[in-house]
């Protein structure tokens, strides 16, 4: 696995796997690792702004929080509108 080191003011740094990769609408969401050995799982990064300040709800939507890049959820129900 070849991670790709990115500093992060608030969190230092932080390694993006961009071979594992969810869709997003405007460009895909790479998975983060707070560890070089993509041990402990941080978070996503948003290709569409290089920014990792997104969130994900419990159905696995993931928003940018920076601009419109969205993952659609992993399962979608009604009663959750």
């Amino acid at each position: 696995m070849d991670l790709e080191a990115m500093t992060v003011d608030a969190e230092g740094t932080l390694y993006v796997d961009r071979d594992d990769a969810e869709r997003g609408s405007e460009g895909p969401f790479y998975t983060v690792y707070a560890t070089d050995d993509a041990s402990e799982r941080w978070g996503y990064l948003c290709s569409a702004c290089e920014t990792v300040d997104n969130a994900m709800d419990t159905m696995g939507r993931i928003v940018c929080n920076q601009c419109p890049n969205v993952r659609k959820p992993d399962e979608w129900d009604a009663a959750h509108e």
